[in-house]
């Protein structure tokens, strides 16, 4: 079957690579060691990975999920969690993934206003369902999945061997994602097949991926992708609810024994494996490359990760839920030119924008722009905010009118964006972009608002300088995250570091809040004022850190549980200014 023939179903790729390379391994999940302690993988290969996927489809049709249903997803990574989404796609069901960690009472929110028509969970999900029956009101079909990340399909002789994948449209709704919510509720993203689709093949081309290479996906939902790549799925030994816990001399073993040529994680897990390796003196030859993102890539991680990855290199994509990849810096980009301007305060490079993304840097504003003609386009080298317009921008967050209206500028094609209260409730089978033009949904091109504050430089590279709403405005100037932040993270006995602010804008007052290398400081009062002082005298003569002398200690920072990576300021800045002690240092000493 040639590519033009190709149905914009994402599941496509699956039985296709099974036709070409049937034999090849498709998936291998651990399930303990073996005698000599190797990992002890379940592995199929293509053809047997669509058969699972096809016993799913049974399975999911016989109990009544047709196209277009809302399927809430609520399976442990593995074996069943990858065979049966590529089951929902192809019926032409629509996925509804939401992270289990982010906290009950966000969960059943996101739950209750996705409005999935099934369930499709393991035992404890299908308990819990039924515990909090309002919030899973909508849902009336409840198909169970096993906790073991290697169980199979239950089937019987009449099951399809091979997968029948629906002829989906480019613009026909292909699953809703979940954001991280690290700045705000979590939002659904509503994700077309096309979007999919555009998606493979920008990160195919920007990072030269292969058929025939190793993924080890350290974020689940990456290793839905891997078909279309044709590359091998090796499940990670990890707890996606607690990425912070992974043992990295699992991890190691994992690539070293399996030949790893491709990994995608977060800062915070590269840098675990990254220092296990510099202990231990481990190089990593069969990578071809890693991928990190989630949060900036601190400096340290890319001067650790140089020598492990001796026959491949570090990469960082920018993006987020709502558009990926936007743009990518590499290891030699970074070390050579960006790092030390980072660590000088201008803000961390995200590399050159992948075409055909289009990104304008334009003046920040907190309110709704309807239409790309109402925006600022700001000059090379000033900071304002980030918007992106290309193949993977998704249009609409899932039943959020006001979100969409905040987060999406209508393009030349449309005349503007707006909420949808005019035209009733919003329903619960689609997603909510409002025109107020005659132009259908589908045609209509938008821009994204990234939510992120950034500057293009002469080369046209984009930095990257922080979030909008974690931006600090004072009397005199506006502060960024990353741009003062990695001065201080610089600092040996600094672990990370939050710029916070008290009061309101524009007269907010800039504090920082330290996590110490050393836990007892936190509690010292003595080793606080210490390190404060310490951090101040190193940075006085700096024209943004020198601004900060009002210190907070906190024990261990508020993160995203996605990435384990992203800080939580907003949730840091409340805890400031009802519980936290700060400590004043002298702007003169």
């Amino acid at each position: 079957m040639s590519s033009d023939s190709l149905s914009a179903n994402i599941a496509q790729h699956l039985p296709l690579m099974a036709a070409v390379q049937a034999e090849t391994a498709a998936l291998k999940v651990p399930r303990g060691r073996t005698s000599t302690g190797d990992i002890h993988y379940l592995t199929l290969n293509f053809a047997e990975l669509e058969a699972e996927a096809a016993a799913w489809q049974h399975r999911l049709t016989t109990a009544g999920v047709q196209r277009g249903d809302r399927v809430l997803v609520m399976v442990r990574q593995g074996l069943p969690l990858i065979a049966s989404v590529f089951a929902l796609f192809a019926i032409g069901a629509v996925p509804v993934v939401i992270d289990p960690g982010m906290g009950r009472k966000t969960f059943l929110k996101c739950v209750e206003r996705s409005q999935p028509k099934a369930l499709l969970g393991i035992p404890l999900a299908r308990i819990f369902s039924h515990v909090f029956r309002r919030a899973f009101s909508s849902v009336s079909i409840r198909v169970g999945a096993s906790s073991s990340s290697t169980a199979r399909c239950p089937t019987n002789a009449t099951t399809p061997i091979k997968l029948t994948v629906a002829d989906s449209a480019t613009d026909e709704l292909a699953a809703i994602l979940f954001t991280s919510g690290s700045t705000g509720a979590p939002k659904g993203v509503c994700y077309e097949h096309g979007m999919f689709s555009a998606q493979v093949e920008l990160i195919r081309e920007t990072f030269g991926i292969k058929p025939g290479e190793i993924d080890l996906p350290m974020l689940p939902i990456f290793a839905l992708f891997n078909p279309a790549l044709g590359m091998t799925t090796v499940v990670p030994e990890i707890d996606p609810s607690k990425p912070a816990m992974v043992d990295p001399a699992k991890i190691v073993q994992a690539i070293t024994q399996e030949r790893i040529t491709n990994s995608f994680g977060s800062p915070t897990l590269w840098l675990k494996i990254a220092q296990h390796c510099t202990r231990e003196k481990i190089e990593l030859p069969s990578m071809q490359r890693v991928l990190s993102a989630g949060a900036p890539v601190p400096p340290a991680l890319w001067e650790l990760m140089t020598p492990i990855l001796s026959s491949g290199e570090l990469h960082s994509p920018y993006g987020a839920t709502e558009v990926l990849p936007v743009s990518a810096v590499s290891a030699s980009t970074v070390l050579t030119e960006t790092a030390a301007q980072t660590l000088q305060g201008e803000g961390t490079c995200v590399g050159q924008v992948i075409s055909p993304n289009e990104v304008k840097i334009i003046r920040l504003s907190d309110r709704a722009i309807a239409s790309i003609y109402d925006v600022e386009e700001l000059p090379t080298r000033e900071i304002g905010e980030i918007i992106v317009q290309g193949p993977t921008v998704t249009k609409t967050y899932d039943a959020l009118p006001k979100a969409t209206a905040q987060a999406k500028i209508a393009d030349k094609t449309t005349s503007s964006i707006t909420p949808a209260e005019s035209a009733g409730s919003p329903s619960p089978d689609t997603c909510n972009l409002i025109l107020d033009t005659s132009v259908a949904a589908a045609a209509a091109t938008v821009w994204h608002r990234m939510g992120d504050c950034g500057y293009l430089d002469d080369q046209g590279r984009l930095w990257f300088c922080g979030r909008a709403a974690e931006r600090v405005e004072t009397k005199s100037r506006t502060l960024y995250s990353e741009q003062v932040e990695p001065i201080f993270n610089d600092h040996p006995e600094v672990i990370r570091t939050a710029l916070i602010g008290h009061g309101k804008y524009p007269n907010q007052r800039a504090a920082l809040v330290i996590e110490p290398v050393d836990p007892s400081v936190v509690n010292n009062s003595s080793k606080c004022r210490a390190l404060g002082r310490l951090l101040r005298t190193q940075t006085r003569t700096h024209p943004l850190a020198g601004r900060i002398n009002l210190f907070y200690f906190h024990p261990g920072f508020p993160v995203d549980v996605r990435h384990n990576a992203k800080i939580h300021r907003l949730t840091l800045t409340a805890w400031a200014e009802t519980k936290g002690v700060g400590f004043e240092v002298d702007p003169k000493r």
